[in-house]
């Protein structure tokens, strides 16, 4: 049976080395690439309180994620595989557990922060290596 991989996907260079690296080291695996919308990021901007934008922001978000998606599978078609692809919305870290549990093994990017900037901004990668219940490699 062939192996599962979990590779979460959001445009950055950081995604897509993790998949350049499940693509390369995997090359029988069975790849499936997550992009998750944050409702958190919805805040951050000035026109939250406008009557209908957060539907326009989840609309573009899902836009956003279709384009990561195709940018991975053009990759992805460099060796010759098919992608799986899955769109969630929540708090990233958390999403990417819980979906991972259909997988073998999750290959991430990191964003390769330190000091202050990873305390007040967090790291995904460290909290899905920390919450995880399959193996997680982190790729810089």
């Amino acid at each position: 049976m062939a192996k599962r991989i979990l590779v979460p996907v959001d445009g950055s260079e950081q995604a897509t080395e993790a998949l350049s690296y499940a693509l390369e080291e995997f090359p029988d695996a069975e790849i499936g690439v997550i992009n998750v919308i944050d409702p958190i990021d919805v805040g951050y901007t000035s026109t939250v309180g406008m009557p209908g934008y957060s539907e326009e922001w989840y609309e573009e978000s899902k836009e956003n994620a279709e384009a990561v998606f195709e940018e991975a599978q053009e990759l992805a078609d460099e060796y010759g595989v098919t992608l799986t692809t899955k769109t969630e919305v929540g708090q990233p870290a958390q999403t990417i557990v819980d979906y991972a549990e259909e997988f073998d093994q999750i290959i991430m990017g990191s964003h390769g922060r330190s000091g202050v900037s990873r305390i007040l901004l967090g790291s995904v990668a460290e909290t899905v290596v920390r919450r995880s219940s399959v193996p997680v490699t982190v790729v810089r």
